[in-house]
């Protein structure tokens, strides 16, 4: 997720606007603990395995080469077929809608910028609402 300028390679990455590797952990954990606290989340934390701790992983390592850092996601995985690879999970408007909220929550709980959080939630929501494989 570069600049909006595809031709701006100077341009400093998502991941170096949100504040890099420290920050990106941050916004991670604390999308997992919402999901795990908050009972407005517990449709797509029934989705998850308890402990937590492999979906924070994974979704750390994709979204710092998601964002431009580090392709830890694909060096370990390699393409991260998002949709492939949960299709096996029932994911309808309801779950997609829970995603982006937590993800909103945990942004603005860690202080990513307001234009940032923007930017992020538009693909975001882009990224989830593809991620539907069910009616409703």
């Amino acid at each position: 997720m570069r600049s909006m300028n595809p031709d701006d390679s100077a341009s400093p990455t998502a991941y170096d606007l949100l504040g890099g590797d420290t920050k990106l952990r941050e916004l991670v954990d604390r999308f997992y603990d919402l999901m795990d606290l908050e009972p407005e989340f517990a449709g797509i934390r029934a989705l998850h395995p308890t402990p937590l701790d492999s979906s924070r992983d994974k979704l750390y390592w994709f979204l710092s080469g998601w964002m431009g850092g580090p392709g830890m996601y694909i060096e370990r995985f390699g393409h991260p077929r998002l949709r492939a690879r949960h299709l096996p999970y029932a994911i309808a408007s309801s779950e997609r809608d829970q995603w982006l909220r937590c993800m909103a929550w945990a942004m603005q709980d860690v202080g990513v910028e307001e234009s940032l959080q923007l930017r992020l939630m538009q693909s975001f929501y882009e990224t989830a609402d593809w991620m539907r494989n069910r009616a409703g």
